[in-house]
Order: C-alpha cells, then sequence, then structure tokens
C-alpha cells in the first residue's frame, strides 16, 4: 500500500513539473512572435513529410515491380512511371531539406533572443533586491542555479515541444499506413520504447536533485577560479603562493562531483543499454514478420519495402516523442529553478514622500537596533543620535563596532529592527526610495573600481547625469582628482583598469580621489557620508581631504568614519560605538575632558606619532 502512494505521488510530481511548459511557451512567444509562428509551421510540414516520403517510396518499388513483370509478358517495359514516382520523392526529399535547414535558422535566432531575454529578466530582477539578499549564501544559490542553465533552458523546452509535435504526427501517420498491417503493429512500436522512456525520465530527476543539490559546491569552485584568473587577486597568489594550494582545492571540488556525475552516467548508461534492446527486439521482431507475410504473399514487395521503413522510422519517432518528453520533463525541473528565482519575494519599497514636515531638523537615529539575517547578536543596540545641517559627524570604534551598519541603514540598504530613523522629521520608511538615496552621498571603504572611462566613473555617483561631462569637471574639482585626471592621455574618457585595451591603473590614493568626486556628483545631497574612504592616503592627504570636504560641506550634514583621531577631531560632534552600543558621544574637547573610551584611544593614537 505504501509503496502504491509511492507511486501515485511520484506520478503526480512527474506531471507537476510541467506546469512550467506553458510559461516557457508563453515566454518564446513574446521574444518573437513571428519566429515562433515560422517554427511551429516548419514542424507541423516536417512530421507530415517523412511518411508521404516512405509511402513515396513504396510507389516506386510497385512500380518497377509491375514493370518487370510487363517487360517478362511483353518483352517491352514502361519506365514513365517509375520516373514519375523517383521525381515526386526527390521533391519530397529536397522539400525536408529545406525545412531542416529552415527549423535550424529558426533555432539559432530564437536561442540568442530568448537567451538574451531570460538573461536580462535574471539581471532586471536582481535590481528589485535588498542587500540582504545578496548578502544571503542562499541567494545566491537560487542565482547561481538560474543563471547556469536557465538562459538556455526554455529553448530547449520549446524545441523539445515541436519536435515532440513534429514526431507526434509523423508517428500518427505512420500508424495509419502500419493499421493496413495490423492493429497489432501499431501496439508493438508504442510499447517498445516505453521502458526506455521510463528509464529516462528517473535519471532526468536524479541528475537534477544531484546539481540542486551541490549548487554551494559548484559556486566555490567559480570563484577560485575567479581568485586563481583575475587580476585584482594576482598580486597576493602569486607572493603569498597560494596558486598550489588553491588550485588543489579546486581539483579536490571537481574530484568529489565528478564521482557522483561519474556513478550517474555509467547507471544511465547501462539501464539505457538494457532497455534499449527491448526496442532492437521489437524491430527485428516485426522485420521477421513482414518478411514472412511478403513470402506468404500477403503483402506485396513495395508494402514490404514501406512497412520496413515506416517501422523502422516509427521507432525513431517514437524514441524521440519518449525523449522528448524526458527532455521536457528535465528542462521543466531546470526552469523551476529560474522561477523560483524570479518570484523571489520583493519586499515593498517603501512611502512616496518627497519631503519630511521639519524641513532642516536634520538626522534623527531614535533607538535604533538592526540585527543580521541569521544572525545571534544584534549588530547595532538602541543608537540615538541628531545631526543638523551644517555638522559634521564622526562614528568611531572597532571594527565591527556597527559604523558601517549605521550607513547602510541611513541610506536604507536595511531597515532597523527595532527604533527609527528621520529625516527632516519624517521615517525614511515613509521617504520614496530614490528622493531618499538622492539626498546622501556615500563613498564607502570598498567602493567600486569600474572598468570604465574616468569620467563614467565619477558619472556613476548620479545615474541621471552619467554621462554629463560638464558635471564630471565640477565633481573632480571637488573631489581633488581633476590635477591627475587633466595629465591623463585622453582626459575624463581615459579607460581604467587592465580589462580592456589601453587601460590604465591608478594608484590607490588615486581611486578613492575618484570616488570622492563620484560622492560629489549629487550635488544636491545634503548628507555626504565617508567611510573610511582614505584609507590609502598618508594622515597628512586624509586630513587635507577632510578638511577639502568640511570646507565644501559648510550649510550640509558630513558623516565621518576613520582610524585616525587627529581627522576625527574635526568634527563637531562624535560618536563612539563599542559592540553596536553607544558609549560616548560630544566633541572632541568633552570627550578628552571625560577621560573615557575616546580620551584613552586618542592619547593611544597620539603616542605613536610622539
Amino acid at each position: 500500500m505504501a509503496g502504491r502512494r509511492r507511486d501515485e505521488a511520484s506520478l503526480r510530481q512527474f506531471f507537476e513539473v510541467f506546469r512550467f511548459s506553458r510559461r516557457a511557451l508563453w515566454l518564446v512567444w513574446q521574444t518573437s512572435r513571428p519566429l515562433t509562428v515560422t517554427l511551429g509551421v516548419l514542424t507541423l510540414i516536417a512530421g507530415v513529410l517523412p511518411a508521404g516520403i516512405a509511402y513515396v517510396g513504396q510507389l516506386i518499388v510497385d512500380a518497377v515491380v509491375s514493370g518487370i513483370a510487363q517487360r517478362e509478358a511483353t518483352g517491352s517495359a514502361l519506365t514513365g512511371e517509375v520516373l514519375r514516382w523517383v521525381a515526386v520523392e526527390a521533391g519530397l526529399v529536397v522539400a525536408m531539406a529545406a525545412i531542416q535547414r529552415g527549423l535550424g535558422a529558426c533555432q539559432s535566432l530564437l536561442r540568442a533572443q530568448l537567451g538574451h531575454r531570460v538573461n536580462v529578466m535574471i539581471l532586471d530582477k536582481a535590481l528589485t533586491l535588498d542587500l540582504v539578499h545578496f548578502e544571503d549564501s542562499e541567494f545566491y544559490d537560487k542565482l547561481t542555479r538560474a543563471r547556469r542553465e536557465a538562459s538556455s533552458r526554455p529553448l530547449s523546452l520549446v524545441m523539445r515541444t515541436f519536435g515532440l509535435v513534429q514526431n507526434g504526427i509523423s508517428l500518427s501517420s505512420y500508424a495509419v499506413l502500419l493499421w493496413q498491417l495490423s492493429p497489432w503493429a501499431v501496439l508493438v512500436l508504442v510499447g517498445a520504447g516505453l521502458p526506455s522512456f521510463i528509464a529516462e525520465a528517473k535519471f532526468s530527476g536524479d541528475a537534477f536533485r544531484l546539481f540542486r543539490w551541490r549548487s554551494p559546491e559548484t559556486r566555490k569552485q567559480a570563484y577560485l577560479e575567479t581568485v586563481l584568473a583575475r587580476e585584482d587577486y594576482a598580486k597576493e597568489v602569486k607572493l603569498f603562493g597560494l596558486g598550489p594550494r588553491l588550485l588543489e582545492r579546486y581539483r579536490e571540488i571537481f574530484d568529489s562531483l565528478y564521482g557522483e556525475d561519474r556513478a550517474l552516467t555509467l547507471r544511465r548508461a547501462v539501464w539505457g543499454f538494457a532497455l534499449g534492446l527491448v526496442g532492437t527486439a521489437a524491430f527485428y521482431g516485426a522485420y521477421a514478420w513482414i518478411g514472412v507475410e511478403a513470402v506468404a504473399g500477403a503483402i506485396t514487395l513495395g508494402q514490404m519495402t514501406m512497412y520496413l521503413l515506416v517501422f523502422k522510422q516509427g521507432q525513431s519517432s517514437v524514441s524521440a516523442i519518449l525523449s522528448a518528453i524526458g527532455g521536457m520533463y528535465e528542462d521543466n525541473l531546470y526552469l523551476s529553478n529560474l522561477y523560483e528565482y524570479l518570484e523571489q519575494e520583493v519586499p515593498s519599497r517603501g512611502g512616496e514622500a518627497r519631503s519630511g514636515p521639519r524641513p532642516g531638523d536634520g538626522v534623527r537615529f531614535e533607538g535604533v537596533s538592526f540585527t543580521y539575517p541569521g544572525a545571534e547578536q544584534p549588530a547595532v543596540r538602541e543608537v540615538s543620535f541628531h545631526l543638523r545641517p551644517g555638522q559634521a559627524l564622526a562614528l568611531v570604534g572597532e571594527n565591527g563596532s556597527g559604523k558601517t551598519t549605521l550607513i547602510k541603514l541611513l541610506t536604507r540598504l536595511y531597515l532597523p529592527t527595532e527604533g527609527r530613523i528621520l529625516l527632516d522629521g519624517r521615517d525614511i520608511r515613509e521617504w520614496d526610495e530614490q528622493v531618499l538615496r538622492q539626498r546622501v552621498g556615500v563613498i564607502f571603504q570598498d567602493f567600486a573600481r569600474y572598468q570604465l572611462p574616468v569620467g563614467e566613473n565619477v558619472g556613476a555617483g548620479d545615474v541621471e547625469a552619467f554621462d554629463d561631462e560638464a558635471r564630471w569637471e565640477a565633481a573632480a574639482e571637488r573631489g581633488m582628482a581633476a590635477p591627475f585626471i587633466e595629465r591623463m592621455p585622453a582626459r575624463y574618457h581615459t579607460q581604467l583598469g587592465r580589462w580592456f585595451k589601453d587601460g590604465r591603473e591608478l594608484s590607490g590614493g588615486q581611486w578613492q580621489k575618484v570616488a570622492l568626486s563620484r560622492a560629489f556628483m549629487r550635488s544636491g545631497a545634503d548628507v555626504l557620508v565617508l567611510d573610511e574612504p582614505t584609507a590609502a592616503m598618508d594622515a597628512e592627504a586624509e586630513a587635507q581631504v577632510f578638511e577639502h570636504v568640511r570646507g565644501l560641506s559648510r550649510d550640509r550634514m558630513a558623516v565621518l568614519i576613520s582610524h585616525r583621531f587627529s581627522t576625527v577631531r574635526m568634527a563637531d560632534h562624535i560618536v563612539v560605538l563599542d559592540q553596536g552600543r553607544v558609549v560616548e558621544q560630544g566633541s572632541h574637547a568633552e570627550l578628552v575632558d571625560a577621560g573615557g573610551r575616546y580620551a584613552r584611544l586618542f592619547e593611544l593614537q597620539a603616542a605613536g606619532y610622539r
């Protein structure tokens, strides 16, 4: 009883997985309707022609036999009928060749368009997700599975569907011809392929489950490829001698994955061969049956030739149909990855407010706490402070104390678990997301180094002015990058990075000035956030940058994160964090006089310069 229930559940699961076929067909239809219609018409014609060719073959043989008999009876033979049917068959074969070429061309064009469309869908979905999804390993596994196979699977599924229709039409026409011999011939033809189909469906499911289970390992392998082959890792890999060790780990992952693949491949091959013998036995049994019928005079020589050809081609059609169904099952399994990713719940984009009830009130953190997904301890706890226009706020604390997390909360890359953040008296949850982010210019310590022209690297700070060269120059001037950019061969059109031809690499300090200029692209930003963007500069250069930024932000708010207290002391207000909590806050003088944690850290650093 339990075994029966398992079988019924497996059967339901088998048919349920085909729910993606309709969506894949609709996706292809949306990609190119003319190509889809052309593909459908050619498929229908290609399904009928093989039976027509087989039938004309019978007429040719019978005409030849009739001509031979006439020659023996009268001494002369008429060849006109033979030549006429040969010409008809030649025309059908040429038409079949043309249709196959047309099908191939349609498939190639659809493959390119559909692959592009699906990849755009995947990337477009990524733009709607929050930062938390990109920091979640399970989400990355979904993304990896979707991108690895799903871009090619929709077309594969559609082509198998059209192939199924084509072979179904061919099989129907073969069945009509074989029915004249015997209904049992049709039953033998169809039944002989079922064992192979059952085995293929089972192994397709096993292959998919194996693929899904080992996504983390394949992602690790892809990461190791990146480390071993990318220029930004090359220096450390060579200097530390990491290459052989990482390559060995890459081999170990391959060996473990290959072992599973080999076992599945061998099982699939053995069972496929064994069950394929059933089809072979059925064909030669039918061969003997048709031969005996011809010798007994029940059928003509032309009919014998046609039935043998029809049975052989019919068996190929049955095999193709069953293989297509098994392949569609496998494609549907893989497409579930794509739609699982595309149907990832998208969080609400928040409110629509474009201004606050108290303009000029600045930024307020009120009892803000935040815990990263999957973490046991909060990254920040009950943080409160008030930053007014014209003020500079410094966040101070050890690594991991929650400084960067507060910046991510301010820019609404995350939402607080508890408490609230106000801008101009309005909770940032109620702000329109794009308007809110236009109010904030940020440079993170791990800012991006785009392999783009230097002007576009600067322009990335304001996508609406991405190509505005006048804005590039103004922002670079304010970000202190203009002097070295002006000395470059193509100035703001100089390619940066080494990935593309004529690219130039910058020093760490120059890259940081480009990133600073990027922040100044947001000319309407009220808040300028510098999250340790000058780590590659010496203390004097960093002080100059912050003093420069301070001078340009007299009527704005600035948030500074730095480990150098010579820079931090320039801030109007300093917040000291320890394990996510505010332990002290005030001006530099107030905190030094208090003799607490800030004073101790300041004295330790100052002693290093004496």
